[in-house]
């Protein structure tokens, strides 16, 4: 029940609204740049030591791509404490890749890099875009 006047519109109903696309998972790497590789997440899939090492890989090979002179100099990793960027076999893919990850402590008051620097690109380049359910 709704308090209404009585030449208002009625709201819509549940019948009547669009269904959502669902939750898509996007991993997202980026630097001072730009955004560097996006990937979305299968639907019915959860990322794990492998698919993220997998990812690694992918980024490594963009990074050659894309940023050559910043590949020699190394590549800074800030993961947040998500456990499958502290899971040993990612720590170890790094190591192998060559790069180095930063210290993020748990509950920290600071704001993350991606809130003030990578968000209001990504709105941007995300306007107006429309995911189907089957992503």
């Amino acid at each position: 029940m709704q308090w209404r006047h009585s030449g208002s519109p009625r709201s819509k109903t549940n019948s009547e609204c669009k269904q959502s696309a669902g939750n898509v998972l996007v991993s997202i790497f980026w630097d001072q740049d730009g955004i560097l590789l996006n990937d979305y997440l299968p639907k019915g899939q959860t990322i794990n030591e492998e698919y993220y090492s997998s990812l690694l890989v992918q980024l490594k090979d963009v990074l050659k791509e894309k940023r050559r002179a910043k590949v020699t100099k190394g590549v800074l990793f800030l993961h947040d404490n998500v456990p499958v960027y502290r899971a040993l076999a990612t720590h170890k893919k790094l190591a192998y890749l060559g790069c180095q990850c930063l210290h993020h402590p748990p509950y920290s008051p600071d704001l993350a890099p991606s809130d003030y620097h990578l968000f209001p690109g990504l709105k941007t380049q995300l306007k107006g875009c429309h995911f189907s359910p089957d992503v």
